[in-house]
Protein backbone atom coordinates (compact mmCIF):
# COMPACT_ATOMS: atom_id res chain seq x y z
CA UNK A 1 0.00 0.00 0.00
CA UNK A 2 2.93 2.33 0.69
CA UNK A 3 3.92 1.94 -2.96
CA UNK A 4 0.53 3.29 -4.03
CA UNK A 5 0.71 6.23 -1.61
CA UNK A 6 4.17 7.17 -2.79
CA UNK A 7 3.09 6.90 -6.42
CA UNK A 8 0.10 9.16 -5.78
CA UNK A 9 2.41 11.73 -4.15
CA UNK A 10 4.62 11.59 -7.26
CA UNK A 11 1.84 12.06 -9.79
CA UNK A 12 0.22 15.33 -10.81
CA UNK A 13 -2.10 16.49 -13.57
CA UNK A 14 0.57 16.63 -16.26
CA UNK A 15 0.28 19.53 -18.69
CA UNK A 16 3.48 19.31 -20.75
CA UNK A 17 4.51 15.99 -22.25
CA UNK A 18 7.79 14.92 -23.78
CA UNK A 19 6.93 14.28 -27.43
CA UNK A 20 10.07 12.17 -27.85
CA UNK A 21 9.00 9.62 -25.25
CA UNK A 22 6.31 7.11 -26.15
CA UNK A 23 4.65 4.38 -24.18
CA UNK A 24 5.68 0.90 -25.23
CA UNK A 25 3.02 -1.54 -26.42
CA UNK A 26 3.44 -3.32 -23.11
CA UNK A 27 2.89 -0.14 -21.11
CA UNK A 28 -0.25 1.00 -22.93
CA UNK A 29 -1.49 -2.59 -22.80
CA UNK A 30 -1.06 -2.63 -19.03
CA UNK A 31 -3.04 0.58 -18.65
CA UNK A 32 -5.84 -0.66 -20.89
CA UNK A 33 -5.97 -4.00 -19.07
CA UNK A 34 -6.40 -2.08 -15.82
CA UNK A 35 -9.29 0.11 -16.98
CA UNK A 36 -11.04 -2.85 -18.59
CA UNK A 37 -10.97 -4.40 -15.11
CA UNK A 38 -12.34 -1.26 -13.44
CA UNK A 39 -15.42 -1.81 -11.26
CA UNK A 40 -18.83 -0.51 -12.33
CA UNK A 41 -22.31 -0.55 -10.87
CA UNK A 42 -23.95 -3.95 -11.44
CA UNK A 43 -20.79 -4.83 -13.38
CA UNK A 44 -22.45 -3.52 -16.56
CA UNK A 45 -19.42 -1.58 -17.88
CA UNK A 46 -21.48 0.98 -19.84
CA UNK A 47 -18.37 2.46 -21.44
CA UNK A 48 -15.93 2.37 -24.29
CA UNK A 49 -12.30 3.51 -24.20
CA UNK A 50 -11.10 5.16 -27.41
CA UNK A 51 -7.32 5.18 -27.80
CA UNK A 52 -6.21 7.87 -30.23
CA UNK A 53 -2.69 7.94 -31.67
CA UNK A 54 -3.39 9.33 -35.17
CA UNK A 55 -1.62 12.73 -35.30
CA UNK A 56 -4.14 14.35 -37.64
CA UNK A 57 -7.09 13.25 -35.52
CA UNK A 58 -5.29 14.41 -32.39
CA UNK A 59 -4.81 17.91 -33.87
CA UNK A 60 -8.52 18.12 -34.64
CA UNK A 61 -9.30 17.02 -31.11
CA UNK A 62 -6.90 19.64 -29.78
CA UNK A 63 -8.87 22.34 -31.56
CA UNK A 64 -12.03 20.95 -29.95
CA UNK A 65 -10.20 20.83 -26.62
CA UNK A 66 -9.54 24.55 -26.35
CA UNK A 67 -6.08 24.03 -27.86
CA UNK A 68 -4.63 22.16 -24.91
CA UNK A 69 -1.19 21.00 -26.17
CA UNK A 70 -1.27 17.77 -24.16
CA UNK A 71 -3.99 16.43 -26.44
CA UNK A 72 -1.53 16.17 -29.33
CA UNK A 73 1.79 16.02 -27.47
CA UNK A 74 1.20 13.09 -25.11
CA UNK A 75 2.11 9.59 -26.22
CA UNK A 76 -1.53 8.49 -26.28
CA UNK A 77 -4.94 10.05 -25.77
CA UNK A 78 -7.67 7.97 -24.18
CA UNK A 79 -11.25 9.19 -24.49
CA UNK A 80 -13.79 7.75 -22.07
CA UNK A 81 -17.19 7.43 -23.71
CA UNK A 82 -20.47 6.04 -22.41
CA UNK A 83 -23.41 4.33 -24.01
CA UNK A 84 -26.23 6.70 -24.99
CA UNK A 85 -28.81 3.92 -24.96
CA UNK A 86 -28.62 1.82 -21.83
CA UNK A 87 -31.39 -0.68 -22.33
CA UNK A 88 -32.34 -4.29 -21.70
CA UNK A 89 -30.12 -5.40 -24.58
CA UNK A 90 -27.00 -4.23 -22.72
CA UNK A 91 -28.10 -6.02 -19.57
CA UNK A 92 -28.91 -9.22 -21.48
CA UNK A 93 -25.56 -9.09 -23.24
CA UNK A 94 -23.74 -8.77 -19.94
CA UNK A 95 -25.72 -11.61 -18.38
CA UNK A 96 -24.90 -13.82 -21.35
CA UNK A 97 -21.24 -13.07 -20.66
CA UNK A 98 -21.71 -13.89 -16.96
CA UNK A 99 -23.36 -17.16 -17.94
CA UNK A 100 -20.60 -18.12 -20.36
CA UNK A 101 -17.79 -17.07 -18.02
CA UNK A 102 -19.07 -18.66 -14.83
CA UNK A 103 -20.92 -21.62 -16.28
CA UNK A 104 -24.23 -20.51 -14.82
CA UNK A 105 -27.50 -20.91 -16.72
CA UNK A 106 -29.02 -17.60 -17.78
CA UNK A 107 -32.29 -18.73 -16.23
CA UNK A 108 -30.60 -18.94 -12.85
CA UNK A 109 -29.64 -15.28 -13.11
CA UNK A 110 -33.20 -14.11 -13.60
CA UNK A 111 -33.52 -12.59 -10.13
CA UNK A 112 -30.38 -10.50 -10.63
CA UNK A 113 -31.46 -9.52 -14.15
CA UNK A 114 -34.88 -8.40 -12.95
CA UNK A 115 -33.31 -6.37 -10.15
CA UNK A 116 -30.99 -4.51 -12.53
CA UNK A 117 -33.67 -3.89 -15.12
CA UNK A 118 -36.06 -2.70 -12.43
CA UNK A 119 -33.47 -0.30 -11.05
CA UNK A 120 -32.64 1.23 -14.42
CA UNK A 121 -36.26 1.29 -15.55
CA UNK A 122 -36.91 3.98 -12.96
CA UNK A 123 -34.42 6.33 -14.61
CA UNK A 124 -34.90 8.62 -17.58
CA UNK A 125 -32.46 8.22 -20.46
CA UNK A 126 -30.67 11.37 -19.28
CA UNK A 127 -30.33 9.89 -15.79
CA UNK A 128 -28.99 6.65 -17.24
CA UNK A 129 -26.30 8.54 -19.14
CA UNK A 130 -25.41 10.45 -15.96
CA UNK A 131 -25.19 7.12 -14.11
CA UNK A 132 -22.92 5.74 -16.83
CA UNK A 133 -20.75 8.85 -16.64
CA UNK A 134 -20.13 8.22 -12.95
CA UNK A 135 -18.93 4.73 -13.84
CA UNK A 136 -16.53 6.19 -16.41
CA UNK A 137 -14.97 8.34 -13.70
CA UNK A 138 -14.27 5.19 -11.71
CA UNK A 139 -12.34 3.85 -14.70
CA UNK A 140 -10.45 7.15 -14.94
CA UNK A 141 -9.45 6.76 -11.29
CA UNK A 142 -8.14 3.29 -12.02
CA UNK A 143 -6.12 4.66 -14.96
CA UNK A 144 -4.61 7.46 -12.90
CA UNK A 145 -3.62 5.14 -10.06
CA UNK A 146 -2.25 2.37 -12.28
CA UNK A 147 -0.25 4.85 -14.33
CA UNK A 148 1.23 6.45 -11.21
CA UNK A 149 2.36 3.08 -9.88
CA UNK A 150 3.96 2.34 -13.26
CA UNK A 151 5.70 5.73 -13.41
CA UNK A 152 3.53 6.95 -16.26
CA UNK A 153 2.06 10.45 -16.38
CA UNK A 154 -1.59 11.28 -16.97
CA UNK A 155 -3.30 14.57 -17.71
CA UNK A 156 -7.05 14.05 -17.15
CA UNK A 157 -9.36 16.58 -18.76
CA UNK A 158 -12.98 17.62 -18.97
CA UNK A 159 -12.12 20.77 -20.88
CA UNK A 160 -13.25 19.91 -24.38
CA UNK A 161 -16.33 20.19 -26.55
CA UNK A 162 -17.97 16.74 -26.26
CA UNK A 163 -20.12 17.17 -29.35
CA UNK A 164 -17.09 18.03 -31.48
CA UNK A 165 -15.14 15.13 -30.00
CA UNK A 166 -18.04 12.81 -30.83
CA UNK A 167 -18.17 14.10 -34.38
CA UNK A 168 -14.42 13.83 -34.96
CA UNK A 169 -14.23 10.31 -33.53
CA UNK A 170 -17.50 9.14 -35.09
CA UNK A 171 -18.91 8.32 -31.68
CA UNK A 172 -22.34 9.69 -32.51
CA UNK A 173 -22.66 6.94 -35.12
CA UNK A 174 -21.84 4.35 -32.46
CA UNK A 175 -24.42 5.64 -29.96
CA UNK A 176 -21.61 6.83 -27.68
CA UNK A 177 -20.94 10.12 -25.91
CA UNK A 178 -17.48 11.31 -24.89
CA UNK A 179 -17.32 12.40 -21.27
CA UNK A 180 -13.71 12.69 -20.15
CA UNK A 181 -10.29 12.20 -21.65
CA UNK A 182 -6.78 11.52 -20.46
CA UNK A 183 -3.47 12.37 -22.09
CA UNK A 184 -0.99 9.63 -21.25
CA UNK A 185 2.78 9.64 -21.57
CA UNK A 186 5.82 11.11 -19.86
CA UNK A 187 6.22 14.57 -18.38
CA UNK A 188 8.51 17.12 -19.93
CA UNK A 189 11.36 17.98 -17.59
CA UNK A 190 10.51 21.68 -17.59
CA UNK A 191 6.77 21.32 -16.98
CA UNK A 192 6.19 24.07 -14.39
CA UNK A 193 3.31 22.14 -12.86
CA UNK A 194 5.71 19.35 -11.89
CA UNK A 195 7.48 21.68 -9.48
CA UNK A 196 4.36 22.62 -7.56
CA UNK A 197 3.93 21.11 -4.12
CA UNK A 198 0.89 18.87 -3.86
CA UNK A 199 -1.93 20.62 -2.03
CA UNK A 200 -4.29 18.37 -0.11
CA UNK A 201 -6.34 18.92 3.01
CA UNK A 202 -4.91 16.89 5.90
CA UNK A 203 -6.39 13.49 6.54
CA UNK A 204 -8.13 14.59 9.72
CA UNK A 205 -10.01 17.24 7.72
CA UNK A 206 -11.43 14.90 5.09
CA UNK A 207 -11.70 11.52 6.81
CA UNK A 208 -14.64 11.08 9.15
CA UNK A 209 -14.58 8.01 11.36
CA UNK A 210 -17.78 6.75 12.92
CA UNK A 211 -16.95 4.24 15.63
Amino acid sequence: MNKVSEAMKWRYATQKFDTAKKLSDEQIGELLDAIVLAPSSFGLQPWKFIVVTNPEVRMKLQEAGYNQPKISEASHLIVFAVEKNIDDALIDSYMKLVSDTRGVAVEDLKGYVDMIKGSLAGKTNEQKVEWATRQAYIALGVLVTTAAVEGIDVGPMEGFDPKKFDEILGLDKMDLESKIAAAVGFRLADDPAAQNKKVRFPKDKVVIEIK
